[in-house]
């Protein structure tokens, strides 16, 4: 194996994290503040890009940092190697509520497509790159799906997916439509594309977006229910606005509220 052969366990249920289990020389990579705790003896370093270009020089480092920079990624990720001679744990969390899914890129032949926030950590050795678009609708209306990145390797990587997680083994020709935010990732014999929704109600007042991901099988497909832009989008609706104050949920007065309150502050 390129890629280093790492244990894992994953723990929780909506708020999920993973334990990953390293052998002496082992290692694993991570985003940038996934880390939640680890055992002693565990060396944590700043690498440039995914560390699976070490080898290869300056060129192949930037080469790999260059790719997360498209993706919309950091420069550096960061590498924890057991520098012990017994077995070491290091642990990373999900960012918010929802899933950990755990790929053997050995066993989807050697690459997986992911969408490009949904990369928690992998063993040292997988490639984090940029999948590039051959479509012209789907590089121009692809939204939040148009960026994919690619798991490239032999070794376990672990993504994450907001909400509650769907698996769609897809037959050859079989079509699957999607939301393009509801995409957590799918094998590399999948074919993606993005379709109008069509019509003009649903183009006025339909509230789902104009375009949808189709996905035509052979292969698997994972569906997140709860895509973090909707998530944050919830959130900043419900904030409370105008200097923080709360005039209650369903209030009728609204906005009259915080006039008739002295808070005329816009």
């Amino acid at each position: 194996m390129n890629s280093h052969e790492i244990d894992y366990h994953i723990f929780g249920e909506e708020m999920q994290y993973v334990e990953i289990e390293l052998d002496p020389q082992e290692a694993v990579v991570a985003e940038a503040g996934s880390f939640m705790m680890m055992d002693t003896d565990l060396q944590m370093d700043t690498i440039f890009g995914d560390g699976s270009n070490q080898n290869k020089g300056v060129l192949g480092s930037l080469l790999s940092a260059g790719k997360r920079i498209l993706t919309g990624e950091g420069l550096f990720m960061t590498s924890f190697l057991n520098i012990s001679g017994n077995k070491r744990r290091v642990s990373f969390a999900s960012p918010y509520p929802g899933k950990i899914l755990a790929i053997d890129l050995s066993e989807k032949q050697g690459k997986f497509i992911c969408q490009k926030d949904a990369f928690l950590c992998a063993a040292k050795g997988v490639s984090v790159g940029i999948e590039f678009s051959k479509r012209l609708g789907r590089g121009l209306f692809g939204g939040e799906g148009f960026i994919m990145q690619k798991l490239e390797g032999d070794g376990m990587a672990f993504v994450h997916a907001g909400g509650t997680l769907a698996k769609k083994e897809l037959g050859p020709g079989e079509i699957i439509k999607v939301d393009t935010g509801c995409i957590v990732g799918f094998t590399k014999d999948v074919d993606y594309d993005v379709e109008f929704v069509g019509g003009i109600k649903n183009t006025l007042f339909g509230g789902e977006g104009l375009f949808f991901a189709t996905l035509r099988g052979p292969g698997t497909v994972y569906v997140q229910s709860l895509p973090f832009s909707r998530l944050a989008k919830r959130v900043w609706a419900s904030a409370p606005k105008g200097g923080g104050k709360d005039k209650g949920e369903g209030s009728i007065l609204g906005g009259l509220g915080d006039i008739l309150d002295g808070d005329n502050r816009f």
